[in-house]
């Protein structure tokens, strides 16, 4: 097993989370070695074909802003990226969260335990969620031998080979138009990250500022971990589900918090939403059977899984993610009909002309703003 990063003391053993998801992770759908090799390869086409479809339609980027790389992974190889991504990411919080617990003998053991007990808990989340995702930008993502990133602090886009192959089989759908479906969404991401260079450093800041103002218990925090990890077991008292329950997100909010969320939400509408139309704007000239997939896949959406899925959901805000594709998708499509892919492209000038959580409910308030647009 790859080391993520040096020693795996702290609040999270980094390295059992690997080892943990890793062991418990579903195997994927069975394929021949011929089969599978056959699907890396069409993938890999496909995010190359995808990038001149994304640019043509959208209009953002060139043919050389790409430095990004692409990489077909199994869901191993996608728990290993992301657990890199979390401890980069979470560093300013658990280090917080580490001198917060104290110094001495017993902070010591206790951290050490701690660490453990939240290595496998959050390997166990991973190991749910590396059988549900299709595919990925990592915006944060550290470089390492195995999972090269981009030059400069740029990300990677993950395609999860097995989970694509899966939910194509479920919906029986036409297996070479879902992939290529499916890459049109996740190059989108690339290219805003790629095409928008102020982008990655203003959600970043945003991030860390979040972080900052959380103070919050390291046991409080642990005992949310442990709250999505019983889910998966079962674990949960009978009924708590239907309380509504908190979020992980939901657990460290000050006011300050509250507004930076609110932005970060915006945000996180307008790239999803956005990829969900660009998706659907190219899909038809490319995708023949696009009309299918998407009716399909919103179903699936939609539908989720068990009672035990939809719990977990909430509990680690997967529904809120669900919801920012459908608002962010109705945002972009409002301004676009209303002011064209130019227009709306403005979107990207700048941190100023992104869009508030408001104006994602009410796309009309943001042309009324950036266009300023005057009362006849």
């Amino acid at each position: 097993m790859t080391s993520i990063g040096g020693a795996s003391s702290g609040m999270v053993d980094w390295n059992l989370a690997v080892a943990t998801a890793t062991r418990l992770v579903r195997p994927g759908p069975e394929v021949s070695r011929d089969e599978a090799r056959a699907v890396v390869a069409e993938l890999r086409r496909h995010a190359k074909a995808s990038e001149g479809h994304v640019r043509g339609f959208t209009r953002m980027g060139t043919e050389d802003i790409h430095d990004t790389p692409v990489l077909v992974v199994d869901r191993p190889g996608w728990i290993r990226a992301n657990v890199a991504g979390f401890r980069e990411i979470l560093k300013p919080l658990l280090d917080k969260m580490e001198e917060r617990r104290g110094g001495g003998a017993g902070g010591a053991v206790l951290g050490a335990v701690g660490g453990k007990v939240t290595g496998v808990e959050l390997g166990m989340l991973l190991s749910f969620l590396s059988s549900r995702v299709l595919g990925q930008y990592e915006t944060f993502a550290p470089a390492s031998r195995e999972l090269p990133a981009g030059a400069n602090g740029g990300g990677r886009l993950l395609l999860v080979a097995p989970n694509i192959v899966h939910v194509e089989r479920e919906l029986d759908v036409d297996p070479h138009d879902f992939r290529l479906w499916v890459c049109l969404h996740e190059e989108t991401h690339r290219t805003q990250f790629s095409a928008v260079p102020w982008l990655r450093d203003h959600l970043e800041g945003e991030i860390q500022s979040f972080l900052a103002e959380t103070d919050v218990d390291p046991m409080t925090f642990l005992e949310r971990v442990r709250e999505a990890a019983q889910s998966l077991a079962g674990g949960r008292p009978e009924g708590e589900e239907e309380d509504g329950g908190r979020s992980l997100v939901e657990l460290v909010q000050s006011p300050a918090q509250r507004e930076i969320l609110a932005r970060l939400t915006a945000v996180m509408s307008l790239l999803e939403g956005h990829a969900d139309f660009v998706m659907d704007g190219v899909g038809p000239e490319v995708v023949p059977t696009v009309a299918e997939i998407r009716e399909k896949f919103q179903q699936r959406r939609a539908k989720g899984a068990s009672r035990l899925d939809m719990a977990l959901r909430k509990l680690l805000g997967l529904d809120a993610k669900l919801r920012q594709y459908k608002d962010g998708e109705r945002f972009v499509r409002s301004v676009v009909g209303e002011v064209g892919m130019d227009g709306f492209n403005r979107v990207w000038t700048s941190p100023n002309t992104l869009p508030t959580k408001a104006e994602i409910a009410k796309p009309a308030d943001w042309v009324a703003r950036v266009h300023r647009k005057t009362e006849s």
